[in-house]
């Protein structure tokens, strides 16, 4: 793969790309769940052709693992050749067992230190990384994406937040590694434990974050700012079944850069009908994705559940020439509201302007479709009281903001878990 993949011009990356899918595409015959998908019919010879071939997703995924386990019919080559074995988080469903060729995990992870290298990590910085280790690709895989930037890389993982704490004052830790909501784990280790010591106290220079949304809020980002005196970096945004982290932002630009345009096929799609969408600004559509290099288990039109908002496709100032995005969220997170689509990132946007609240928060739906208001349970800061005037004009923001009626309950400060992973925002208690 180029080493500077990020900053192709356009001529010279579709010459690459044609290269590669020439390749990959007498690759991805060796898979049954793509013969059987497309009915023995031969890929196209050219990427622009794919969109004739039928989509696949995670439930199609999960169903071939079930049938064929532990990999799965899309498992392209021998099991002699898988070289790493990992697990998504289960999140939205089944865990998955991905499987990696060392070429694989080569290639996954230098994508992943472009990402990383753009959000500001460099060899000056120590960076803790405190994402899960056991075997979810958060964990090991994106460790040695922070290793490629040359950084030295401490392999913390989650717990123990106190010896996190005295491990980043001790060795002069400069970054920190994880989820957006693990900063608020250690506020409360920090109160609890080091009443004497401000987040700010700790001397970290930037926060690289990944593996939830809300960091495209400016509040948020802000917040941490003022709070921990480091700069919020969304540096890692990725989709495990695909690639760990393949989109990150600059110190040029708050959206995220597409990062693996010599390696991924991406395209969006319209979430309802499937039909696709032109990958141009101001477009809204779910992200599909075909590798153009991948050897154990390659993924062609790969329906990823995230819904982007694309802001820009010219080259940014930082000089990387991958599209600009935003994720708005998941459509298995979306919860239509008479009508209206919205996402757990929408109402994170709504509450982070409010300083009476946390800014944690939960949608949490108790029966089926159709809804005509939005659920949402609310924190509250520290030292806050329930006011049921608070409660309506939080409702009054929302409905602002988002053009829903919504039906609040306030919290009180700590009800709502703080999770070291990934923290799920919409809980469907029904069947």
């Amino acid at each position: 793969m180029d080493p500077n993949g990020a900053f192709l011009d356009d001529a010279t990356l579709a010459a690459h790309r044609a290269r590669l899918w020439d390749r990959q595409r007498l690759h991805v015959t060796a898979s049954a769940f793509f013969r059987d998908l497309w009915k023995d019919a031969p890929a196209p010879k050219t990427l622009a052709g794919i969109v004739d071939l039928p989509l696949c997703d995670k439930a199609d995924l999960r169903a071939s693992q079930a049938a064929q386990p532990p990999f799965g019919s899309y498992l392209a080559t021998s099991r002699r050749e898988v070289n790493r074995l990992h697990r998504t988080s289960g999140t939205t469903g089944q865990a998955m067992n991905l499987a990696l060729s060392a070429r694989d995990c080569h290639v996954t992870e230098v994508v992943a230190g472009r990402c990383q290298t753009a959000a500001g990590l460099g060899p000056e910085d120590t960076v803790v990384h405190c994402l899960n280790y056991q075997m979810w690709m958060g964990g090991l895989t994106d460790h040695m994406g922070l290793e490629q930037t040359g950084a030295t890389v401490i392999p913390f993982g989650v717990g123990q937040s106190e010896l996190l704490i005295r491990t980043i004052r001790e060795i002069g830790v400069t970054a920190i590694s994880c989820t957006p909501s693990y900063p608020a784990v250690l506020a409360e280790t920090l109160r609890r434990a080091f009443p004497d010591i401000a987040p700010r106290d700790l001397g970290l220079r930037i926060g690289l974050f990944g593996g939830e949304p809300g960091l495209d809020d400016p509040a948020l980002r802000q917040r941490i700012r003022d709070y921990w005196g480091m700069e919020p970096r969304n540096a890692n945004y990725g989709v495990s079944d695909v690639m760990c982290n393949f989109a990150a932002q600059c110190a040029c630009d708050d959206r995220l850069h597409f990062m693996a345009a010599d390696v991924l096929w991406p395209e969006l799609i319209d979430p309802e009908t499937g039909g696709a969408l032109p990958l141009e600004p101001g477009q809204t559509g779910e992200l599909v994705l075909t590798h153009l290099e991948r050897e154990c288990q390659p993924l062609v039109r790969f329906r990823t559940g995230d819904i982007l908002a694309i802001d820009a496709t010219d080259p940014c100032d930082c000089g990387r020439t991958g599209f600009r995005f935003r994720v708005i969220g998941r459509s298995d997170d979306m919860v239509v509201v008479r009508g209206l689509n919205l996402f757990p990132t929408m109402v994170a946007a709504s509450l982070a302007g409010i300083v009476e609240l946390s800014g944690d928060y939960r949608i949490r739906l108790d029966h089926p479709p159709p809804y005509d208001f939005l659920p949402v349970e609310v924190e509250l800061a520290s030292k806050q009281q329930i006011d049921p005037a608070l409660a309506l004009a939080v409702e009054a923001a929302l409905k602002r903001d988002l053009q829903a009626t919504a039906r609040v309950t306030l919290l009180p400060h700590g009800s709502l878990p703080k999770t070291e992973g990934k923290t799920q925002r919409v809980i469907r208690s029904h069947p």
